[in-house]
C-alpha cells in the first residue's frame, strides 16, 4: 500500500541486497561474525612469513656474461679501471652523503681492461673510511697525543694507535701506541687503521664498490657483479689486504680474489687501487657444498631477538638463494649459542658448526693480527649453512686491518684497537701503562663503536676491546672453554707452518711489491711500505717460534 501523500514508498533493506545473498544470508553473516572475532582476537599479533620451499636453487641469475680480454683477477698483467659519470650525479651524490650519510648508486660508464659497459652503478663504500668526507676526521692535525696528523694518538699522518692485544676476555690496552699505516711501525708495532684524507675533488681515490648489474639486470662481467676498490691508493695501496687474502688463498678456504689497478674518473690523473671481490651471490654460490651464506651487517647483533625474521635483517644480508632459503638457520643458532649452557656448548657444538673450520677461522684472525673480524666493531664475517651437513663455518673479509697491533701476540691473545696488554706500557711492552677508558681520543666521529657512531651494537657476550665496541659470543665461548683447546691449538700449529715458517708471507710480500710496482706506484713508496710490512712479519715469525704451543721448531725459513 502506498502512503496516503500519494508518494512510492521506499524499497526495504533487504530488497536492496542482491537476489543470491538474500538466499545466503546465513553462511555470509556467519563468515562476518567470524572475521570479526578474529580481528577482535589477533588484531594486534604479528604474521612472521617463513619461507617452506625446499628448492636449492638459485633465483637470481646471470643472463649477461661479458667476457673480458685478460682475467679479471690476473695478477701476472697489468689492470685498468676507467669510470665515466655526470659530475651533476656525482655532485647529488656526495651532498645526500654529507647531509645524512646515505650511499645511492649513480650510473656511470666502465671500461675495464679495454672492454666498455655502459650504465653499471657505482656508490661508496665502507664506514669509517668514508668520515673524513663528512668533516669528521676525528681532530685536526696534532690533535692527539704524539701529534700525528690527522688528530689520531702517537701516530704518523693518519696513524691509529699502534695496536695490541688483551688477554682473552680483558680489554686492550694503551692507546698510545705507534700508529704508520696497516703493515707495521718502528719497532715492529702493526700501525692500526690508516684515516686516509679523503676528498670529492679527488674521485679516483675514494673507495668505491661497481656493480654491473645495478641498471642492467642480470648483467655480470667474468662471472662478477660487483668489484670493489678498496681504501688506499697509490703509496698507501694496502699491500696489507693483498697480503692476507694471498696467505688465506693458500690454505684451501675461501678468500676474496684481487688485482692492482689502476684507476681513472672522468678527467682525473690515474692512481693505483687495490680491487677485490665483493662478497655478492656468486661468491657465495662458489662455496664448497650446497650453502646458504648470510654476510653480517656492521651496526648488527648476534643477539638472539625472538622468531620474528624480520628482526634479523639489520644484522644479517643473504646473499644467496633467496625466496628459496630464509634467516632461520640463523635465527636458530643464535638462540642456541645464547641459551646453551657451558656443558651443552662443549657438548653439542659440533652439531651446529664445523669445529675444525671454525678453529681455522679463529686461529687465522690472531695469526694475521686482524682485530676487526667477526668480533670487531665492523663485524666482519659471513656465515656459510651447509643444506646438506646443516652446519655453519665462519668464513672471513675485508681483511684492510690485518698486520695491526703487537707482533708478539700469542694463540691465547686477544687483538685490539688498543695500545697494548692489561699491565702493559706504551705500544704493548712491559711498563706499567694505564689502560684507557672509553674510546682512544680522537677517534673519528662515525667510526663503528665510537661515540655517536651508530655502527656499533654490542653482540652478545660483547666488551670493549681498545674502547671499541666488539665482541662476539661464539667466539668467545670457543675460545674460553677448554674441551675446544686442542683442535684451536692443532689449526694454529699448522697455519703458522704454512704462513710463517715456511717463509710463505715473506716470499709473497715480495711478489706483491713487485705487481705494486708494476702498476705504477713508485718502487721508492713500494720498497717504504713493503718494508714496514716485513718487519711485522719478520717479528710476528720469530716470536711464535719461540712459542713452545706454537712451534715445536725454531729453524724458519727465509
Amino acid at each position: 500500500m502506498s502512503p496516503v501523500d500519494g508518494t512510492p514508498r521506499g524499497r526495504r533493506l533487504r530488497d536492496r541486497m542482491p537476489v543470491r545473498l538474500r538466499h545466503h544470508w546465513k553462511p555470509a553473516g556467519a563468515l562476518c561474525a567470524g572475521l570479526a572475532v578474529m580481528l577482535y582476537a589477533f588484531g594486534d599479533a604479528r604474521v612472521s612469513p617463513y619461507v617452506t620451499s625446499a628448492s636449492r636453487a638459485e633465483a637470481d641469475t646471470i643472463t649477461d656474461d661479458v667476457k673480458g680480454t685478460v682475467g679479471l683477477y690476473d695478477t701476472s698483467v697489468q689492470h685498468s679501471v676507467q669510470l665515466e659519470y655526470k659530475q651533476t650525479d656525482f655532485d647529488k651524490m656526495m651532498k645526500e652523503f654529507k647531509k645524512d650519510g646515505t650511499k645511492d648508486a649513480i650510473p656511470a660508464d666502465l671500461t675495464i681492461d679495454g672492454v666498455f659497459l655502459s650504465d653499471v652503478g657505482i656508490r661508496l663504500k665502507g664506514n669509517s673510511t668514508l668520515m673524513s668526507l663528512r668533516g669528521n676526521r676525528g681532530g685536526g692535525q696534532g690533535g692527539g697525543p704524539g701529534g700525528g696528523q690527522g688528530g689520531m694518538p702517537g701516530g704518523a699522518e693518519g696513524g691509529m694507535p699502534g695496536g695490541g692485544t688483551g688477554q682473552r676476555g680483558g680489554q686492550g690496552g694503551d692507546a698510545a701506541g705507534g700508529g704508520q699505516a696497516p703493515g707495521g711501525a718502528a719497532g715492529g708495532r702493526g700501525g692500526g687503521m690508516t684515516q686516509y684524507n679523503l676528498s670529492a675533488d679527488k674521485p679516483e681515490e675514494l673507495p668505491w664498490l661497481i656493480k654491473t648489474d645495478e641498471y642492467v639486470e642480470g648483467r655480470a662481467y667474468q662471472g662478477e657483479r660487483e668489484i670493489s676498490l678498496r681504501p688506499g691508493s697509490n703509496a698507501q695501496v694496502p699491500l696489507n689486504e693483498a697480503l692476507a687474502l694471498s696467505l688465506i688463498d693458500g690454505t684451501g678456504e675461501p678468500a676474496e680474489r684481487y688485482g692492482f689497478t689502476t684507476l681513472k674518473v672522468n678527467n682525473r690523473p690515474a692512481a693505483v687501487r687495490l680491487m677485490v671481490e665483493n662478497p655478492d651471490t656468486e661468491y657465495a654460490e662458489a662455496v664448497e657444498g650446497e650453502s646458504v651464506v648470510y654476510k653480517a651487517r656492521a651496526g648488527g647483533t648476534f643477539d638472539y631477538q625472538g622468531d620474528d625474521p624480520s628482526k634479523y635483517e639489520t644484522s644479517f644480508r643473504q646473499l644467496n638463494k633467496v625466496g628459496s632459503q630464509d634467516l632461520e638457520p640463523v635465527m636458530k643458532l643464535a638462540k642456541w649459542v645464547e641459551e646453551s649452557s657451558d656443558e651443552e656448548f662443549a657438548a653439542d657444538l659440533d652439531k651446529h658448526v664445523d669445529v675444525d673450520s671454525f678453529a681455522h677461522y679463529v686461529a687465522t684472525q690472531n695469526l694475521l693480527m686482524n682485530f676487526d673480524d667477526m668480533a670487531g666493531p665492523g663485524k666482519n664475517y659471513l656465515l656459510g649453512y651447509d643444506l646438506n651437513s646443516k652446519k655453519f663455518s665462519v668464513l672471513g673479509w675485508d681483511y684492510n686491518l690485518t698486520f695491526s697491533g703487537d707482533a708478539t701476540a700469542g694463540p691465547d691473545d686477544e687483538m685490539s684497537m688498543g695500545g697494548g696488554r692489561p699491565g702493559g706500557g706504551q705500544g704493548g711492552g712491559p711498563g706499567g701503562g694505564d689502560e684507557p677508558e672509553g674510546m682512544p681520543e680522537g677517534m673519528p666521529e662515525g667510526f663503528p663503536g665510537a661515540p655517536d657512531g651508530g655502527d656499533g651494537d654490542d653482540a652478545a657476550g660483547g666488551r670493549r676491546g681498545g674502547g671499541m665496541m666488539s665482541g662476539h659470543a661464539l667466539k668467545e665461548r670457543f675460545l674460553e672453554l677448554d674441551a675446544f683447546d686442542a683442535v684451536y691449538r692443532k689449526a694454529y700449529q699448522d697455519l703458522y707452518e704454512k704462513y710463517y715458517a715456511s717463509g710463505k708471507a715473506t716470499k709473497t710480500l715480495d711478489d706483491l711489491a713487485e705487481q705494486a710496482t708494476r702498476a705504477g706506484v713508485p718502487a721508492k713508496d713500494v720498497e717504504s711500505a713493503a718494508g714496514t710490512l716485513r718487519t711485522t712479519v719478520t717479528q710476528r715469525t720469530a716470536a711464535l717460534a719461540k712459542d713452545p704451543s706454537v712451534s715445536t721448531s725454531k729453524e724458519v725459513t727465509g
